[in-house]
């Protein structure tokens, strides 16, 4: 098979990694350069899913398929749609600009850092582009050793224990999952003579309502509440965003925590509808419950890094709620809140590292007036947490606004609820910009820091970019979404309502 688009994208950072491994240490300059390169490459590589997306088709697009294990129903199948093309870009966008992040921050081991981080951008962008679950699983699986790598050795003082906590939740989930995929694989060939993988495929077979579809049900569902985190499973977050390094921090705010949601669009829905309407009131509730709890904890956090990790909480509980409204707006605005989550918290978390590379210090009370000695990182720090908050003409207006429009359709009360969250967004976000940026310096320490470089500009500049174009212009966004997301809500309730016949005559056993 000659490589395409996706490919390409998916395994160059990979054989990026395997490029930089050889050689040898001591070259930190071939190492940061090099890998900087390769995943501006790949971001650059990846535009094309863009500007050459059709928006006005549901289906897959950018399809690559060869046979893999063909006796097992194993092929290597990818494409994107519109619930995965903006994931992808938002990954290889993301990844140029931990890195660049580093550049300080990790000064031992950069050659094995920057190496972690390619390896780990090629399970992730993997993971968006799959559209075989056996494939999907080796992906899946494929971001956990980098991730904890990454926390365990270029990580705080608790790192391994934080690092611990992240492996265990995760591969508990993951484990569940493999034995839904395998259960769904014997079933789905039973049923209709054809042993496969492929996800297409087993998205157009109905399958029975029933005890079966339950359980796969909840054993994807639970891998994917893992990694979202929905509350109560949230606590393995806080340890392993506080515990990481910036650049850590960053990927797994920005892309691996969309990795769960990302799972129930595009695999608990379609797979199994009928199990997914049956808990979608249920899971909208724990949405509602995210928002509220991490929005309230995130008000009372001494440490800023711990401070936009519950807010993490907090606003992937939007993204929840807006997949579980099973209708357009809410799942277009669940798609697009994703996309702003990873702008705007990445953002905070690269303005968090910035101060503590300058402060070694993350104690909200070890700031204040620092408009007076570091201007422009206070007034990015202001545009930041207003994007985060949901200020209109911001990008987190247009996914908050939606997700609420799509709720508001399905429970008025519950939806009002989750809309307190934005009230106390803005008491946390605000409150933090206040005692940080404006009053009297508190430290003596905080009048000699420098102001931003010319390197964190540079990595800056362009998620503001996003953040202003995706608030004022926001259809260049969401019109690659609607389609796709417009077909899958249509499938959803057209084989619920085909599986509910097929029960009530043919129940499962």
């Amino acid at each position: 098979m000659t490589p395409g688009l996706l490919t390409t994208v998916t395994f160059l950072p990979a054989l990026g990694a395997l490029g930089l491994a050889l050689v040898p240490r001591g070259r930190e300059r071939v190492h940061r350069w090099g890998g900087l390169a390769v995943a501006t490459a790949t971001f650059l590589l990846s535009v094309p899913l863009y500007t050459r997306f059709d928006p006005g088709v549901a289906d897959y697009q950018f399809e690559e398929y060869a046979p893999w294990m063909p006796g097992l129903g194993v092929a290597y199948h990818l494409g994107v749609d519109g619930i995965s093309v903006l994931l992808v870009l938002l990954t290889t966008f993301l990844v140029p600009l931990a890195l660049a992040s580093a550049w300080e921050a990790v000064a031992e081991r950069a050659k094995e850092f920057v190496v972690t981080m390619l390896v780990l951008e090629t399970g992730m962008v993997g993971v968006f582009v799959s559209l075989d679950l056996f494939l999907f699983y080796v992906f899946w699986e494929a971001t956990l050793i980098p991730m904890y790598l990454v926390i365990g050795i270029w990580g705080g003082e608790r790192r391994v224990y934080a690092a611990v906590k992240f492996v265990l939740y995760t591969l508990a989930g993951s484990l569940l999952m493999l034995v839904a995929i395998l259960a769904l694989y014997a079933q789905h060939g039973a049923a209709t003579g054809t042993y496969t993988f492929d996800l297409p495929t087993l998205a157009r077979w109905v399958m029975p309502a029933g005890p079966a579809q339950t359980l796969m049900f909840l054993a994807f569902a639970l891998a994917f509440a893992i990694k979202v985190p929905l509350v109560p499973l949230h606590t393995w977050l806080p340890d392993a965003h506080v515990e990481a390094p910036t650049a850590g921090s960053v990927i797994l705010a920005g892309v691996l925590l969309k990795m769960g949601a990302y799972g129930f669009l595009r695999f608990c829905l379609p797979l199994f509808p009928d199990a997914s309407l049956a808990f979608a009131p249920a899971l909208f509730a724990l949405a509602v419950a995210g928002i509220v709890y991490g929005a309230w904890v995130s008000t009372v956090q001494p440490d800023l890094k711990k401070l936009v990790a519950y807010s993490s909480v907090s606003h992937l509980g939007f993204v929840m709620l807006g997949v579980f409204t099973l209708n357009p707006q809410g799942l277009v605005g669940a798609v697009i809140q994703m996309v702003n989550h990873g702008l705007s918290t990445g953002a905070l978390f690269l303005l968090v590292g910035m101060l503590y590379d300058r402060r070694h210090t993350r104690l909200i009370a070890e700031f204040g007036g620092l408009w007076s000695a570091l201007p422009a990182w206070s007034a990015v720090l202001l545009v930041v947490a207003l994007s985060s908050l949901g200020l209109p003409g911001l990008n987190g207006f247009v996914g908050e606004f939606l997700v609420l429009l799509g709720a508001f359709q399905v429970d008025p009360r519950l939806a009002a609820l989750g809309a307190t969250g934005i009230v106390f967004a803005a008491v946390y976000l605000l409150g933090m910009v206040q005692r940080v940026a404006f009053g009297p310096l508190v430290h003596d320490a905080n009048r000699r820091l420098r102001d931003l470089t010319a390197r964190e500009w540079a990595i800056l500049a362009p998620v503001l970019l996003f953040i202003v174009w995706i608030g004022v212009y926001p259809s260049a966004f969401t019109a690659r979404t609607e389609a796709s997301l417009e077909a899958l809500v249509a499938q959803v309730e057209s084989k619920a309502g085909v599986a509910a016949r097929v029960s009530a005559v043919r129940p499962l056993p």
